[in-house]
């Protein structure tokens, strides 16, 4: 995937540049991908779309070109079965501009908003089964939305660019359990900023910081008792606030900076929601804790061409209101994987999961296995760092 020597920098140039999307494909020779995703997987993952027993993933079709030389757009689509069916569901239908000046650029349409580190990313890029459960808890695994972005890319020696985005927001909504409120249609705005660089030749780096404004995520005094059972198939977030504050990093290392054989990645995010309880009425928080927020850190260390092998540990802790009185839960999630890739468009990938429930929508301790498949046909552009 990638030649010998690449550097963080010439990596993200070519993955922003205009002159990159003109090159191929064009209107006439789009690019399109499949992306097939298959497990069995021995019991359930709570907050998680993954069911017990064999089950379909996230199986994508995509679409994309360049419009002319002025516009990029791209299509993808997704397929998953649950128990509820089949269902399809549109994850990005966008256009941006190639050739805005001084590093400018604007998105719209349907996309992954690109707050944070991983999810602006593809569920299939993913060195684990599922997102960390942070993610799933606040994000329903990776958070797209119909919207706007306009973003800067600055002139300067290390990776460094700004952005804002304006969405919808209906899957970042809280709860309406009598659907008797009254939303804001434009519900969420977000601001990041991202910097990185090398070191050397062999090593990377990126670290990030975002803030996400959700309109229509406190709670209201009406909405007491709620279900997150890890048998309901949703895509919306289980746990909402008003603020939410991210921090991310990630370090890469290959020898030589040929990451074809050897390498290791490193990542972490922070996030914290504030301000999700109602706005009339006086509350109770367990030791003055008026947030919800979690964690994780993981590692993936390429140890030979077709073999990796990753550990992550994560937790959330969320608030569950009863009555007046906010109710503390925490999910403890360790990850073992090993992964086999016979070429970079196949992964068979096996994983352990420890969960450790503290009062967690029920959940107790438990182990979950699953077995995996990724495999990817047709075109199919460089990943993200």
């Amino acid at each position: 995937m990638f030649n010998k020597h690449m550097t963080f920098t010439g990596l993200f140039c070519g993955l922003f540049s205009a002159s990159l999307w003109a090159e191929t494909p064009t209107l006439t020779n789009p690019a399109i991908s499949v992306v097939l995703d298959g497990y069995y997987q021995n019991t359930e993952r709570p907050l998680s779309e993954a069911t017990e027993g064999f089950g379909m993933g996230h199986n994508e079709l995509a679409l994309s070109a360049n419009i002319d030389d002025m516009f990029y757009g791209k299509l993808t689509t997704v397929i998953e079965v649950n128990d509820e069916g089949t269902e399809l569901n549109l994850e990005e239908a966008f256009i941006q501009t190639l050739a805005m000046p001084a590093g400018f650029a604007i998105r719209g349409g349907r996309f992954l908003s690109d707050i944070g580190y991983l999810n602006n990313q593809h569920l299939h890029t993913d060195s684990f089964v599922d997102r960390p459960a942070v993610y799933r808890a606040f994000l329903g695994s990776h958070y797209y939305d119909d919207g706007a972005r306009l973003t800067y890319l600055a002139p300067t020696d290390v990776y460094w660019t700004l952005g804002a985005e304006i969405f919808q927001g209906d899957s970042m909504r809280a709860a309406d359990d009598h659907h008797e409120r009254e939303y804001d249609n434009l519900g969420v705005y977000t601001i990041y900023t991202k910097v990185g660089g090398d070191i050397g030749i062999e090593s990377s780096w990126q670290a990030g910081i975002s803030y996400l404004h959700n309109k229509n995520g406190r709670l209201t005094a009406d909405e007491h008792d709620h279900d997150h059972d890890s048998d309901e198939h949703n895509h919306d977030a289980a746990y909402t606030g008003k603020n939410m504050y991210i921090a991310d990093f990630v370090y890469k290392w290959a020898p030589k900076g040929n990451y074809k054989y050897q390498n290791l990645a490193v990542s972490g995010e922070w996030i914290r929601l504030s301000d999700f309880a109602p706005e009339e009425g006086v509350y109770t928080y367990p030791s003055s804790a008026h947030y919800q927020e979690g964690w994780y850190l993981s590692g993936v260390y390429q140890l030979a061409p077709q073999w990796s092998v990753g550990l992550r540990y994560g937790q959330v802790e969320t608030m569950e209101l009863d009555e007046e009185v906010f109710e503390r839960q925490k999910l403890k999630e360790t990850d073992v994987s090993l992964a086999w890739h016979h070429s970079h468009f196949s992964t068979v990938r096996l994983q352990y999961t420890l969960q450790k429930g503290t009062n967690f929508d029920g959940i107790e301790n438990d182990n979950v296995v699953t077995l995996q498949y990724v495999m990817t046909l047709g075109a199919h552009g460089a990943h993200q760092f």
